[in-house]
């Protein structure tokens, strides 16, 4: 069972664990079904167990990746006179086979598989390079002595040496419940385990894949699970937590709280739990909230805590709010008692035992609008309808909670906020005497998250398990007592089923949204009974730790309105969007042709109106062309005339004032080349380009009051802008796609004259328009399959459509457009200098950068007033250390320099005097376009063969990088199913960042140390390839980029330098040498034609330079690969283009010059028709003491 994006796991009464998919309509059974569970703990990677026999299992999905662990060893050797380098070394020398310290002695014997549940991948083998750099043959690497700095070369001095061994180990057992093996002392062997809980997955900074699964035993001891993540899922051992007394239940949270309850009815919660010391500290003792009644069950979440405590006399249930609880204060202040009926927002039903589910929760609306119960039926009820089973008497349970959110939720890398509370809605007690009670909430990081609250009375032999057992008694003795025939003696037969897992929350909004939400529930012990296939399964847990459910998202998992009759029910369900697409255009050709006939008998009549002139006007915000540059309010006005042909053109009038002088600029649309929103001094503002304006990097920006006053007006010109141009429908194949440091997308036609010869369209005149979505980079192929990555690295495809976000109404299409979410980061940088009194402090010298800045430390820049990127965005977590700052930190997440700025490292030195950490905090934006997810693998990179001859049938190449740095090649990718079928992983040995396969399925890649790759003999039936040839890269350069064209390789690294590679033949496709083209480069693209586009930095404008250009490199010919000058496109702002779409070349005859129009109309602004323009022929390298201008629209 491949992963879905979300699960819903339960446990009926019988122990059997099923899922439910939020897409799907059925429960399926897991697998290994002979094993019956007590409880079940989920993540959205996997999940854990506790079986009736009280021992642990994992559930870890199967995926495309493969979960691989790298085992390695060093081989030594020192210089002997006599016998040159041998295995002799002296007694102070380390280990003959060691690890990459020497200390530890690991011969290749040594290794053994951690458990069954792992199997080796390879023998051992060298590993044959360096830094990038590959080694001689042998894969020995040499130094002066142990321990040193090894080079690859042998020197005169070189008296020792070593090489690295290698061999990988393959996580087998996915898809099924693997059994958590214990190598530990057997005098130190776990007890049996009765609860369970995982969470820490959101730890501040934790690595991705990173659990912490607690677990208690029967005696009430705690252990820790340790070394889970996601190379390690099961962990490698228990380790034994001491604790004040014994434990009856425990709870952990998605980042670092942690409670448990005492048999004696306290709770006691693990203080100094952090990314460095997952297992905390110390305990804290919380006492009840009531003297008399002891804590029956606690339920933690963010920065919240929930508990349940039991009036034994009125047999009611409590339940408590913790109030003050934060990661600086784990205990927090007081209880505050839930006071009202309570039942659950996601729990089981009391009498039906139906998983119920409550809609419309929000921070506004804690109680919900209305329940819901999840009718869905068995996946084996599709063919057996005649089974029945006998139905077991239970105790009392406790359910998760779900994570419903308003707008979006995200998991792994996203932390939480927003503000909640937990809705509480109840049961009548007086009827029925509950046994147990539980409360699970989700929240954020001010007052709410998962969070559930549960006990199990019937675990052992304890007083309080005891009375809740008696009271169950005497209750059912009351039961009979009003009974005509009161049944026979019934069999008692306890069932252990909780769960204390919970899921973060995150969603997006005018303001931050999370569903609070509560469970409760009990099931009354009764006698047998019997429900048969076509019955709803009778549930005793549910987890909803792995479950992420998006209201935009219209889940299937409720009952159709009673009133339809199945043969309507069947009817309805049976229409696909498909068919009623099709319905739809059937429909319209219908009207057309109704109308065409009816217009043919007054076809002569003269034309009533010959045009129609239509005005819009509003007030606006300009920033003005002359110095001071500054906001100032303007009229404007946009007047739209539809000629006798019924063709429309457009003029934007800007009417403003000057010495009290009323004056004006104006725009013809159909030389605007492009509109878009910018960040503007945290204004609603946008930008209108022209040739002209292009030229020099100087847009025209207007600024609205509101954001949805700008959105109109953005909508309205764009329609505008495509009118004019007679520019309607999807993006074509052969479309140039671009992305801008917003995230926004555009997409251009290109011309054929814009590879032309000696006389190319200049690419300013080129005229983008935007598509709905957020994306980071998109890469395309001239067949329409059209891929993306957002900064949250998800995977979505196009799905055919136009229009999307702002974009509505006639310029928008009306089906394929669907919620997109996308998550990033915002950093800020705390600045500290070293004083010789008090160390480091955040007093600066007065020539020093600002104490919290940005990372160039010229714009001040705090936690309190640093804002989103936009309106549209919203924060969905706190501010928390980035320790994955390029250089490395210490265990603080500092880095250390002698000055600023400086080269930073992750040590400190002696001669370091300042320092700096980066702060990180995530935001979330939702919005829509015509784009699909394509789960469950996350991605960096992606690459799409340009061109092919082959028909629509056949399969596109399409390779990819995962981001942990995986390879992998994309099967059934077709024109008709863009998505594809699956991921085929390709092995290798190191992480890689940059993947491209050019036109004859050359695969070359960048791996994560700069070195570049080339796959051999990969082939459309041999979609693969078979090995990975190293190829050295340019001397004293790490490598960022690759980009593969027709017959061209280009590499980009990270100085910005591009590098075209020479010799490369059919015969020979590795190549001989790098060949230096350019610098301040950003990203390239390489098209089928082998024409080159890139965004560029520091490109010369009127006022300034200008960072994020586009740019085409001109005069790439057979003859001259590498061309021969830039031509600058539009900018600044951008961050990524793809033209591997682009596979039309220009007719072979001389063409017109596209350059030449007619001259420019006196008085208009940079819109008129432009007179001949020059291709600019200067190259990218520009002073780097000339400033960057801080006026024209950036990144």
């Amino acid at each position: 069972m491949a992963m879905p994006s979300s699960l819903l796991w339960a446990v009926d009464i019988f122990g059997r664990v099923y899922t439910l998919p939020t897409v799907g309509q059925y429960w399926e059974l897991c697998k290994d079904a002979q094993l019956e569970f007590k409880r079940v703990s989920a993540v959205k990677q996997c999940c854990w167990g506790i079986a009736c026999d009280h021992q642990v299992y994992t559930y870890v999905f199967s995926g495309d990746v493969p979960i691989r662990y790298q085992e390695e060893t060093y081989e030594n050797q020192r210089w002997n006179p006599v016998g040159g380098f041998c295995e002799k070394l002296l007694p102070s020398d380390r280990w003959q086979w060691s690890d990459v310290s020497g200390l530890k002695h690991q011969q290749l014997d040594s290794f053994t598989l951690p458990s069954p549940h792992w199997e080796w991948e390879s023998d051992w083998y060298v590993d044959e390079n360096i830094g990038g750099e590959p080694t001689e043959k042998g894969g020995w690497t040499y130094a002066i002595d142990f321990p040193s700095t090894y080079t690859k070369d042998k020197k005169w001095n070189s008296c020792v040496r070593r090489r690295r061994w290698i061999r990988y180990r393959r996580y087998k057992s996915r898809d099924v419940w693997a059994k958590i093996v214990s190598h530990d002392d057997p005098d130190r062997l776990p007890d049996p385990f009765n609860d369970i809980s995982t969470g820490g997955w959101e730890i501040t900074d934790e690595p991705p894949g990173r659990l912490s699964v607690w677990a208690v035993s029967l005696q009430g001891r705690v252990w820790y699970r340790e070394n889970v993540c996601h190379h390690n899922p099961e962990g490698s051992t228990w380790s034994l937590i001491s604790t004040p007394g014994e434990v009856a239940q425990i709870s952990c949270g998605p980042y670092d709280l942690l409670w448990a309850t005492l048999w004696e009815g306290q709770a006691i919660v693990r203080e100094g739990i952090d990314r460095n010391n997952p297992q905390g500290i110390s305990w804290s003792t919380v006492e009840s909230p009531s003297s008399e009644n002891g804590i029956m069950h606690v339920s933690v979440g963010v920065d919240v805590v929930w508990c349940v405590t039991k009036d034994r006399k009125l047999l009611l249930l409590q339940v408590w709010f913790r109030r003050g609880v934060n990661s600086h204060n784990p205990c927090g202040t007081s209880w505050i008692e839930m006071v009202g009926e309570m039942m659950m927002v996601w729990g089981i039903g009391c009498d039906d035992r139906t998983i119920y589910f409550r809609q419309g929760v929000t921070p506004s609306e804690l109680s919900g609008k209305m329940w819901k119960a999840i009718v869905c039926g068995r996946e084996s009820d599709r063919s057996q309808t005649g089974s029945s089973t006998s139905l077991l008497s239970a105790g009392c349970f406790f359910t998760d909670d779900i994570q419903n959110h308003t707008n979006a939720i995200i998991q792994g890398d996203a932390d939480t906020s927003s503000d909640t509370e937990l809705s509480s809605i109840p049961t009548n007690f007086s009827s029925t005497p509950p046994t147990g009670a539980a409360a699970s909430s989700t929240g954020s990081q001010a007052a709410g998250a998962p969070a559930s609250v549960t006990v199990d009375p019937l675990d052992s032999d304890q007083e309080a398990p005891a009375a809740s057992a008696n009271n169950e008694k005497a209750h059912l003795e009351s039961r009979k007592s009003t009974t005509p025939n009161p049944p026979a003696e019934l069999q008692w037969t306890n069932i252990d089923l909780k769960e204390a897992h919970r899921h973060a929350v995150l969603s997006i909004g005018t303001f931050a949204e999370t569903s609070s939400l509560s469970s409760l529930g009990m099931f009354s012990v009764g006698a047998e009974e019997q429900y048969g296939a076509d019955e709803h399964p009778l549930w005793a847990w549910v987890s909803g730790g792995g479950c992420l459910v998006d209201l935009h998202s219209p889940l299937k998992w409720f009952a159709v309105p009673s009133g339809l009759s199945s043969s309507v029910q069947s009817l309805s369900l049976s229409i696909t969007p498909a068919q009623t697409a099709a319905w739809r255009k059937q429909i319209f050709q219908q009207l057309s042709e109704r109308t065409k006939r009816e217009l043919e008998n007054f076809r002569h009549y003269e034309q009533a109106v010959e045009q129609s002139v239509w005005v819009k006007t509003g007030m606006l915000q300009w920033w003005r062309n002359w110095k001071p540059h500054k906001w100032m309010d303007v009229r404007v006005a946009l007047e739209q005339f539809t000629g006798s042909d019924g063709m429309r053109d457009s003029i934007l009038f800007i009417y403003y004032m000057f010495h009290e002088e009323k004056k004006y600029i104006h725009v013809f649309l159909n030389e605007v080349t492009i509109i878009a929103e910018v960040l503007k001094e945290g204004k609603h503002s946008f930008a209108l380009y022209t040739p002209e304006r292009t030229k020099q990097r100087w847009p025209i920006c207007l600024a609205a009051t509101t954001e949805q006053e700008m959105h109109d007006w953005l909508s309205l010109l764009t329609m505008s802008c495509c009118e004019s141009r007679r520019i309607q429908g999807p993006p074509s194949h052969q479309a140039i796609w671009s992305v801008s440091c917003k995230g926004d997308i555009f997409v251009s036609e290109p011309s054929p004259e814009l590879e032309a010869g000696p006389q190319p369209m200049p690419c300013d005149q080129m005229f983008w328009r935007q598509v709905g979505g957020h994306l980071r980079l998109v890469e395309c192929n001239n067949r329409g399959v059209v891929w993306g990555i957002g900064y949250d690295h998800t995977v979505w495809v196009y799905t055919g459509g136009y229009g999307g976000g702002f974009i509505q109404g006639l310029a928008s299409s009306a089906d394929n457009i669907y919620t997109q979410s996308d998550v990033k980061c915002v950093y800020i940088y705390e600045n500290q200098r070293w004083n010789p009194v008090t160390g480091y402090s955040s007093r600066g010298l007065p020539t020093d950068r600002y104490m919290w800045s940005d990372a160039s430390g010229l714009q001040e820049c705090t936690k309190a007033s640093t804002k989103p990127p936009s309106p549209q965005w919203s924060w969905v977590s706190d501010w928390y250390v980035d320790f994955s700052t390029s250089g490395g930190t210490d265990r603080e997440g500092w880095q250390y320099a002698a000055d600023f700025p400086a080269s930073y490292h992750g040590h400190k030195t002696m001669k370091d005097f300042v320092r700096r950490r980066r702060w990180a905090r995530k935001c979330k934006i939702v919005t829509n376009g015509p784009w699909l997810e394509v789960p469950p693998v996350t991605l960096w990179d992606i690459s799409i063969i340009p061109s092919s001859d082959a028909d629509d049938e056949e399969s596109v190449a399409l390779w990819a990088i995962s981001d942990k740095g995986d390879v992998l090649c994309r099967l059934g990718v077709t024109q008709q199913n863009p998505a594809g079928t699956s991921w085929l992983h390709v092995g290798t040995d190191q992480p890689f960042i940059s993947i491209s396969v050019g036109a004859f399925f050359q695969v070359w890649a960048v791996a994560r140390d700069g070195s570049a790759f080339y796959r051999g003999s990969v082939s459309p039936k041999k979609p693969a390839g078979d090995c990975w040839y190293h190829i050295p890269s340019p001397q004293k350069q790490k490598l960022k980029q690759v980009s593969v064209g027709r017959t061209s390789v280009f590499v980009l690294d990270k100085n910005g330098n591009l590098w075209y590679r020479q010799g490369i033949t059919p015969s020979y496709p590795q190549g001989s040498a790098w060949d230096h083209v350019s610098n301040n480069i950003r990203k390239m693209s390489v098209g089928p034609l082998d024409q080159v586009w890139v965004i560029a930095d520091k490109v010369q404008g009127s006022h300034g330079l200008s960072c994020g250009t586009v740019c085409h490199r001109t005069g790439v010919q057979p003859m001259e690969p590498k061309g021969l000058a830039w031509d600058y496109g539009i900018g600044g702002g951008w961050e990524h283009i793809t033209v591997r779409g682009n596979a039309s070349e220009a007719p072979r005859s001389s063409a017109p010059n596209a350059c030449e129009s007619p001259t420019e109309p006196m008085g208009s602004e940079g819109n008129g028709r432009r007179g001949k323009t020059e291709r600019s022929r200067t190259p990218l390298l520009v002073s780097e003491r000339q400033e960057v201008d801080r006026n024209a629209v950036n990144c």
